[in-house]
This record gives C-alpha cells, sequence and structure tokens, in this order.
C-alpha cells in the first residue's frame, strides 16, 4: 500500500480523498494543515486524519505527496520534500512562473534523486504538444474562458464588471509567465500548455469572462514542423468550487492509477 501526502483539502482535496477510499494501492495517510486546523480537516474530509503542519515529520512513512493547495503551498513545501527524495504530483504548474522557484524545485528533484510531475489537469493535448516540441513549435497560443463567477476572486475584478457583463469581454492578453503570475489561481491551464510546448515567455495567452457559458473552455492551438493543432474542452467546475476543475482532480487520480498499473498510456 502506498502512503500518500496530501497537501490541500479543498474541492480537489477532497475529491481525491474520496476516490481512493476503495483503492487497494494507495491510500490518503496523512493531510498537512496549519496548525489549529485538525478539526476543520476532520469536518470536510468527514473522519479523523493524521494532520500534520511540519511535512518532515512523517518523511519516512510517505511514498508520495500529491499538492493541489496552490503556488503558496508549492513554494513552502515541496522544495523540501523534493530534497527528501520525495515524489511530487502537482496541478499548481503556474507557480514555476516564478524563475526563482523554478530553479529551487529544479535543484531539490536533483539532490533529492525524486521527480516532480505536473499534470494537465483541466486540459487535455499536452501529450501531443509535448511531442511536436521534439520536431520544434512555430506558435502556441492558449484562451481560457470562463463564466463570469469562474474569475471572482482573482485579478480580473479589476479590469471589468464581472456583475455586469451582457457579453464575453477579453479581459487579458499576454504571455503565459505574465498570465500565471496575474492569475494564480485561474491560470495553471496556461502554465502547463506552455511547459508542454515553446515555454512561459513564448506561449500567447487570452483570458475572457463570458456570460453565455456555464462550463470553462479551455483552447489550444499550435503550429510547427508536425503540422497544426486545435483543441478545445469545456470542464465542469467541482461542486461549490467554480474556479476549480473536475477533470483537474480526476487527473490526479488516474495519475495515482497509471503509477500503480502494469500498462501505461500517455
Amino acid at each position: 500500500m502506498s502512503n500518500i501526502l496530501l497537501i490541500g483539502y479543498g474541492a480537489i482535496g477532497q475529491y481525491v480523498y474520496k476516490a481512493l477510499d476503495d483503492c487497494t494501492h494507495s491510500r490518503v495517510s496523512a493531510i498537512l494543515c496549519r496548525p489549529g486546523r485538525q478539526n476543520e480537516v476532520h469536518r470536510v474530509m468527514g473522519e479523523p486524519l493524521v494532520c500534520i503542519d511540519k511535512p518532515a515529520e512523517m518523511a519516512e512513512s510517505i511514498d508520495l505527496v500529491v499538492e493541489c493547495a496552490g503556488h503558496a503551498a508549492m513554494s513552502q513545501h515541496l522544495p523540501a520534500l523534493l530534497a527528501l527524495g520525495k515524489d511530487v504530483i502537482s496541478v499548481s504548474s503556474g507557480a514555476l512562473a516564478d524563475a526563482d522557484l523554478e530553479q529551487r524545485l529544479l535543484q531539490a528533484a536533483r539532490s533529492g534523486g525524486c521527480q516532480l510531475k505536473l499534470l494537465s489537469g483541466a486540459i487535455g493535448s499536452l501529450d501531443a504538444l509535448s511531442a511536436a516540441s521534439v520536431g520544434g513549435l512555430h506558435a502556441v497560443t492558449y484562451r481560457g474562458r470562463k463564466p463570469p463567477a469562474g474569475w471572482r476572486g482573482s485579478a480580473a475584478e479589476q479590469q471589468i464588471d464581472l456583475d455586469a457583463l451582457a457579453s464575453s469581454a477579453l479581459f487579458f492578453e499576454g504571455t503565459a509567465r505574465e498570465a500565471a503570475l496575474a492569475y494564480p489561481k485561474n491560470a495553471n491551464v496556461a502554465a502547463s500548455v506552455a511547459l508542454a510546448g515553446i515555454g512561459l515567455d513564448n506561449t500567447r495567452v487570452e483570458l475572457i469572462a463570458d456570460p453565455d457559458i456555464t462550463a470553462n473552455r479551455h483552447e489550444v492551438e499550435a503550429s510547427g514542423s508536425f503540422g497544426r493543432l486545435q483543441f478545445a474542452i469545456e470542464g465542469n467546475a467541482l461542486p461549490g468550487n467554480p474556479r476549480s476543475s473536475a477533470l483537474t482532480a480526476m487527473s490526479i487520480v488516474r495519475e495515482i492509477e497509471r503509477r500503480n498499473s502494469p500498462v501505461s498510456i500517455g
């Protein structure tokens, strides 16, 4: 049985925990939380769990770390865990827009002899994009379109009036690095597309609020020596959190399953 340390107990963390309830090869054996938050963890997860506030406390008994708490948690905890030799699965790819943090993570993974696996999360087609990058990519554009509620609590509120939108509004154009830094809770998909393709500074990003849609829509366009690629997906949010993609949570469970399967694809 593989023991998992879960960092993050929001909508995504709760989905992962429940999805592994009947799993025969992996289990969430501990959750990282701030001091004094144990009762909150027990309340949202539905049963008592081992709660720790210092990852090193359980390093010897942990086989895998799953991070779904955001950029700040990634910066605070993952370098030390990687340096201890713990493989990490993360959905916070946008954190690597911080060049200093990227170097810390790379150095920690090398010194620990382990791997930080950045998941595709809410987007698909990254396997094709990554393969295409081998032969050379000429251009990659990511376009993220969400209902106004999906942008609440972000810098979009300073750009447009989300409550008064009568039609779609483009409120950001720039690089994937700029998008990830400005919208840390919303632009992880943009960063994932960039990291799979031509990098954070060469990938173009457009972010749009659209009152006429109910699901988050992600679009990728790419061209290169391989030919041309166009991909679009409309993903539902997790119940209770319009900013969290259901597919993101599912991608974590799928990766845990893949690590324990005798046959793997993708």
